[in-house]
């Protein structure tokens, strides 16, 4: 594919995680990159929108800062990271039960260690657990036999009654399924990173994390606005009319758009999640907590402005609350009903403001999962995504790097 006098070496399509970490490593080793985003923003899936003074994310999400990938990229004070609680809080027939980690909240440890929460045989398979993949080297839990999350709880010593309380409900707002089907190597990893780092939201909201991303490119790399029709023997066809020329094109897109630039492409089935934001005048939970539901009405809950206070105006409380599927007619009212007995509150006066549906949340991961797939699917054509590796940002920003290097040593520079 060969490139006309003035034209980049590389064309990402695409502006989310994926597409920017491509670009860096491609300009870090001296080629000439322009990514063409569709959108009026960088980020993809992962952005924010301000609206009266609320700070939204499109779909409830946190930023682990024990990802590799983002240590390399990031310069973590500049996001003004706040953290949640090292924990969760579960509904249950008994009540709030918390899930606290004893090495960081010793004094929060009552229901986990007295057996409201675990019995001994669940304390014991958590200890050993939890040691292995924090202490394990990566790669050993990478090469594990995989099966399903489900199994791997059940081969670690857990009761039934445990996983359904905790597991079960909490994993199911990581994964975005609740049959436990993910694969048991990724859940690993999953746990490692928890394990080794702290859950937080950046001072802006989730959306900074791409643009922090964008800033470090030089000046006009990214191209906002520009949709890409299909892809040509010399580069792209842009939609609204023109077309640029490359010597190769990473599509770094979300999954059905790929799909439609690239035909043929080996894509997932996605998760489909919906996000609720509901406005209250005294927070319902005072503390930055996430919260589950052993009935599984909801994914997980949270009172946003606890972990960010920005994230709401003065006087008034931000309360998210993610479940499986779309919005449909009467489920915002069901969930609402939820969170009136989940906070032990009245939620009849809390001000709805937007229901967010991501309709490719997270692709699905079922055994066996490949951890990283090969981003050339053609000469001078590569592909880069979480649907490429993991459903995580580790897994987004990693595809990307891979799709880099294999453009470089297919130009013959690595």
């Amino acid at each position: 594919m060969p490139a006309t006098q003035g034209s980049p070496d590389v064309l990402v399509v695409g502006a989310g995680l994926a597409g920017l970490a491509c670009a860096r490593d491609l300009l870090d080793a001296g080629l000439a990159v322009r990514v063409l985003e569709a959108s009026d923003e960088v980020g993809g899936r992962m952005r924010s929108d301000v609206r009266d003074g609320f700070v939204l994310d499109r779909g409830f999400q946190v930023f682990n800062t024990s990802y590799p990938q983002v240590r390399r990229r990031l310069v973590l004070r500049d996001l003004k990271l706040r953290p949640f609680t090292p924990g969760v809080l579960i509904r249950t027939d008994r009540g709030l039960l918390r899930f606290a980690d004893p090495t960081r909240t010793p004094r929060r440890t009552r229901d986990l260690l007295t057996g409201r929460l675990a019995g001994a045989r669940d304390l014991a398979a958590l200890g050993v657990l939890s040691a292995r993949d924090m202490l394990a080297p990566a790669g050993l839990l990478k090469r594990g036999e995989d099966r399903t999350t489900r199994t791997e709880l059940a081969a670690a010593g857990f009761s039934d009654a445990f996983v359904e309380r905790f597991f079960r409900p909490f994993l199911s707002g990581i994964f975005l399924e609740d049959e436990l089907e993910t694969s048991g190597r990724f859940f690993h990893l999953v746990w490692r990173s928890m394990l080794r780092g702290t859950l937080c939201l950046p001072a802006e909201g989730v959306g900074a994390v791409p643009r922090r991303l964008a800033a470090a490119l030089p000046e006009g790399t990214v191209r906002l606005g520009a949709p890409v029709d299909r892809l040509t023997d010399d580069g792209v066809l842009l939609a609204g009319g023109g077309q640029a020329a490359a010597r190769a094109v990473v599509v770094a897109t979300g999954p059905e758009p790929a799909a439609a630039l690239l035909p043929g492409l080996d894509v997932p089935p996605y998760r489909v999640v919906t996000t609720y934001y509901h406005a209250v005048e005294r927070s319902p939970l005072a503390e930055p907590t996430l919260l589950t539901d052993d009935r599984r009405r909801f994914l997980n809950t949270c009172v946003l402005s606890e972990v960010v206070p920005g994230y709401a105006p003065a006087g008034t409380a931000l309360v998210s609350t993610s479940v499986l599927g779309e919005d449909t007619e009467g489920r915002e009212r069901a969930v609402r009903g939820a969170l009136a007995e989940a906070y032990g509150t009245d939620t009849g006066g809390w001000e709805p403001l937007t229901a967010y549906t991501v309709p490719c949340a997270l692709p699905a991961m079922p055994p066996p999962q490949p951890l990283s797939r090969t981003a050339r699917v053609a000469p001078g054509r590569y592909v880069c995504g979480d649907h490429r590796a993991t459903g995580s940002v580790q897994g987004a920003l990693a595809s990307g790097a891979r799709a880099a290097r294999e453009v470089l040593r297919d130009l013959g520079l690595r």
